[in-house]
């Protein structure tokens, strides 16, 4: 008996932990963009800042090379170990699949003995410099949600640039240096993330950290995310209010963070000694085993989905947004100008939807001033927090409620009973039907009530939020 009453309210967990994920938790994951809520007028939606799940963000890269010929293998050449120059019997071969090392193999699946790489031709040119560029492109805007890694399947160069841009390649900027000298490849003191600070976070350094070591345990290069995100969030990312709340409202802090094209400088191979020994040039080369880049997409918290068609990318807008990035409002939804949604106030900040045009609503929308309180965004200088905020911003249930603004959708057909959505500010219901979303019958307002045929169509409810059904508490859905 109390195994069979443990069992169920296991189940019941499950169901309901289950149902519970795809709603904003206390540190403000923003996965959802609205959520109905009950009113003394009905349903009515409550809007809410969001943004896409973080994904492997290769799988959707273009790679380029430059130059194009860089790869080895055509024509054939045989390359030595590292350690040892004297062990030349590998070989690099184009036409033979065993034995070729084309760029895709940067990114294919890890884990299988031995690696699969690319690789490019070796230094047999010195003195000309061995250097290659390798373009990673989404051609969509990304943002950064972990460590960038890189692992080498050669030594780690003794030089390298991590580059990024914002404007799909027209331009580039350097994310980090990473050399074995600073001073000397680049003028630089060598320094560590863990130099930095918040004041600091943006700097950009030297690091002689990954540039050293030939052992199979020194083939990785990482581009520190993670411990940037910790000078607000805290060793652990506990505080993720405090890093939400400073991306909010440092805007040149999000940018850090945001590309939409990486681009690897490879300057010179790893040598392993100071000087390059001349009779055995083939084996200085590079080699890439694997790369790794986390984000998500950028959509200006506009939307939790994102997709991939004819090769790109682009967000699954809501908020009256359009756009690859949300970054404009629909049609017939331009009654305010365009806003990128908030990270505040925590946890479901502001969801700043595109209401409709004037010319759709008669006379334009009064919005008053929001203010949230500082106190609870827990961010480290709350006098940053308030200019930005001081803007006009209206908060979700004002904008619904605001002659009940986008009361239905016609994307989720919440008109039921055969109701019409009129440009998603109200239902327009079939002659034997009332209510906000047509869910009542006329008749039951009569003394006599309805009759078995009334209105000939069953009332169909339509769909409401999981929980209704599973514990039957509508008052847990007043967020």
């Amino acid at each position: 008996m109390y195994l069979s009453r443990f069992l169920s309210l296991h189940a019941l967990w499950v169901t309901v932990s289950s149902v519970m994920q795809h709603y904003p938790s206390v540190w403000g994951h923003y996965d959802v963009c609205k959520t109905q809520i009950y009113t003394e007028e009905g349903k009515i939606w409550d809007y809410m800042a969001c943004q896409p799940e973080a994904r492997d963000m290769i799988k959707y890269v273009k790679v380029t090379l430059d130059p194009p010929d860089i790869t080895c293998g055509d024509p054939p050449e045989t390359f030595c170990a590292m350690g040892n120059p004297y062990m030349c019997n590998n070989e690099c071969d184009a036409t033979t699949n065993e034995l070729a090392h084309p760029p895709e193999l940067m990114f294919d699946l890890e884990g299988r003995h031995p690696s699969t790489f690319w690789q490019s031709t070796t230094w047999k040119d010195y003195p000309n410099p061995l250097q290659v560029n390798i373009t990673l492109s989404w051609n969509k805007t990304i943002e950064l949600t972990d460590n960038i890694v890189i692992t080498f399947e050669s030594g780690r160069p003794d030089q390298m640039i991590l580059e990024k841009s914002l404007d799909y390649g027209r331009t580039w900027q350097p994310y980090q240096y990473y050399a074995t000298d600073c001073l000397d490849a680049f003028h630089m003191d060598p320094k560590s993330v863990k130099d930095l600070s918040q004041h600091t976070v943006l700097e950009i350094i030297c690091t002689e950290e990954y540039s050293t070591g030939y052992m199979t345990n020194s083939k990785i290069i990482h581009f520190e995310i993670k411990d940037r995100f910790a000078f607000f969030a805290g060793p652990r990312l506990h505080n993720m209010a405090s890093l939400y709340g400073q991306l909010d409202t440092t805007k040149k802090l999000r940018d850090f963070f945001t590309i939409t094209d990486l681009r690897l400088r490879l300057l010179r191979p790893a040598t392993g000694e100071i000087y390059v020994d001349e009779q055995h040039l083939a084996r200085y080369f590079y080699a890439i085993s694997d790369i790794r880049v986390y984000g998500r997409c950028k959509c200006n918290l506009h939307a939790t989905g994102c997709k991939e068609e004819n090769k790109k990318l682009f967000c699954e807008c809501e908020h009256n947004t359009t756009g690859p990035d949300c970054g404009k409002c629909k049609k017939n939804y331009q009654g305010r100008p365009w806003s990128p949604g908030s990270y505040l106030p925590i946890p479901k900040g502001t969801a700043n939807i595109c209401i409709p045009s004037i010319s759709s609503i008669g006379n334009p929308p009064k919005f008053d001033r929001i203010w949230p309180n500082i106190s609870s965004l827990e961010v480290s200088k709350p006098n940053q927090v308030a200019p930005k905020l001081a803007l006009s911003t209206v908060s979700s249930v004002q904008v619904a409620n605001h002659k009940r603004a986008n009361v239905c959708d016609k994307e989720l057909l919440q008109c039921q009973n055969g109701g019409t959505c009129l440009k998603n500010m109200r239902c327009q219901c079939p002659p034997a039907y009332t209510g906000i979303l047509c869910e009542k019958l006329k008749c039951e307002r009569d003394p006599g009530g309805c009759s078995q045929n009334s209105g000939n169509v069953a009332v169909s409810h339509g769909p409401l939020l999981p929980l209704t059904g599973l514990l039957g508490v509508t008052g847990l859905l007043v967020f």
